[in-house]
């Protein structure tokens, strides 16, 4: 039997939802990859759509919209980067103090889905990281992923020669999971007032 959405929070313009480690957030290629938060989410609420993503292997908070126009606004603010996201991730070896990572990313066409710093061609793309705590596996870091480009955070670390415990796919040490989690999503709704902050635990 398949586990309920877990839902944090709902109303009549946008959900907050938990996405587990290994459930795809929208349907890949092929009939074996259709089952997803998105599917999910749609059978308790036929009007959600997607407004953001995360990888399949990472877990925590995913915002969904009510309807077309409430995706187009829900969209807009991560476009205009009016909404914060900040992760939790344990990586391998020890930062010795918070700052930030500014480098380039685009496609690794011959080995996708795999990104690559590319300092020609690639996007700008920023993570500040924060230091938190020493743990067996390495170090546990509070990260803002400024911009959003695909697998930013996991490229970043890995290219500090820090990589996510658990990513396999840029030199992890191995892990019984990808050690990333979307820890805390802040903004403020369309067309209301003050500012909402939605907070979601790391399993790890």
């Amino acid at each position: 039997m398949k586990a309920e959405p877990d839902f944090l929070y709902a109303d009549d313009d946008f959900l907050v939802v938990n996405k587990p480690a290994g459930l795809l957030a929208v349907p890949g290629r092929g009939p074996d990859k259709q089952d997803c938060l998105a599917s999910q989410i749609t059978q308790h609420y036929p009007d959600a759509l997607v407004v953001h993503r995360l990888d399949m292997a990472t877990s925590g908070l995913m915002l969904f919209a009510r309807g077309a126009e409430m995706q187009r606004q829900l969209s807009g603010l991560f476009a205009h980067r009016q909404i914060d996201k900040h992760y939790l991730a344990i990586v391998s070896g020890i930062l010795p103090e918070d700052g930030e990572i500014s480098l380039p990313l685009g496609p690794d066409w011959p080995n996708r889905p795999r990104q690559k710093i590319d300092l020609l061609n690639g996007k700008p793309a920023l993570t500040r990281f924060a230091c938190l705590e020493r743990c067996p596996q390495g170090q546990r870091l509070q990260l803002e992923p400024v911009t959003g480009r695909t697998h930013q955070l996991r490229v970043h670390l890995a290219a500090t020669g820090h990589p996510i415990v658990g990513d396999l796919l840029y030199g992890g040490a191995p892990a019984v999971r990808l050690m990333l989690h979307a820890a805390s999503l802040a903004f403020t709704p369309p067309g209301r007032e003050g500012r909402r902050i939605f907070e979601s635990a790391a399993p790890f």
